[in-house]
């Protein structure tokens, strides 16, 4: 896939990041027309990746994205479907719930992307730098050094340090688990988006997404849910004969399966996630930040 542009784009006004479309249209339709709303065009939206997932409509979530023109990065399923193979990538161990109830979808969405979509996929870079407030903001899909790792809320702080280390980058923004969090970590911080396509396990149908701003000295996140139609999503999915568990989380039922999870995020199962507005300040020395909190 081809690198990430070397000159980093520069935004000066609130942008919006999002991920894990997962073939959800009833999703994607929600997050475009909040987009609107809050006055952010597609030039200053990034999409980090998995447009193609659970739901019923791969093709016209592709073609949508693609369509949409805003930023975007490769996530493990782009990058499958644009080589032809046989799985999706996700990463899970094989014999467990995730990898089977992977391999219905993915067959699913396989026969239904032709050849330009493969090559639209087989054309995004596999990550973007920009810079905000004087920060620099890496985005990847799963970390820096893998596009299928998960990092979690309840993942140790040693993993997510041994991440950033990779990385210069202020602030990595990232998808894949579908878990949102902000995190901070040795000076650096991690943004996890969550999903817009996919509810975050925690007993609601809401899809998540970020809006980044500058704000004094820094960058002002808030992690935002996401209301649709999720019952027209979960219908469609039945009648495509996609799997009925993930159908029934789409309208609130907790996940199928916790494979991937530490034992902190399955714990936390069911529980509604809420955020506040962080603040992300410009490191004054090397390895030292400030973060402060206010109400969102």
């Amino acid at each position: 896939m081809p690198p990430a542009d070397s000159t980093p784009p520069e935004f000066d006004a609130p942008i919006l990041v999002f991920g894990g479309v997962y073939s959800n249209f009833e999703a994607f339709e929600a997050l475009i027309a909040e987009a609107g709303r809050l006055g952010i065009p597609p030039a200053r939206m990034i999409h980090t990746g998995d447009v193609i997932a659970y739901g019923a409509d791969p093709e016209a979530c592709a073609r949508s994205l693609r369509d949409l023109g805003c930023l975007a990065i490769s996530g493990n399923v782009e990058q499958q479907l644009a080589a032809g193979a046989a799985d999706c990538g996700c990463g899970f161990e094989a014999g467990t719930t995730c990898d089977a109830l992977s391999a219905a979808w993915y067959a699913h969405a396989d026969p239904l992307i032709g050849a330009d979509l493969r090559r639209w996929m087989a054309g995004l870079p596999d990550r973007l730098t920009l810079e905000m407030a004087g920060l620099t903001i890496l985005v990847v899909h799963g970390t820096p050094s893998s596009v299928n790792r998960f990092i979690y809320l309840g993942s140790p702080d040693a993993a997510v340090a041994e991440e950033l280390a990779m990385t210069d980058a202020d602030i990595v923004l990232c998808g894949h688990s579908g878990f949102p969090m902000v995190r901070s970590v040795g000076g650096q911080h991690w943004i996890n988006t969550g999903a817009i396509g996919f509810p975050a396990n925690d007993g609601t149908a809401r899809g998540w997404f970020a809006v980044l701003e500058p704000a004094d000295d820094g960058v002002a996140v808030e992690i935002r849910p996401l209301a649709y139609d999720h019952a027209l999503a979960a219908e469609k999915m039945r009648r495509a004969g996609l799997p009925e568990p993930y159908a029934a989380a789409l309208e609130g039922a907790r996940a199928p399966n916790h494979d991937t999870l530490p034992e902190a995020d399955r714990a936390r199962a069911g529980t509604p996630l809420q955020f506040e507005r962080t603040k992300i300040s410009a490191r004054t020395a090397p390895g030292v930040a400030r973060m402060s909190r206010a109400a969102g």
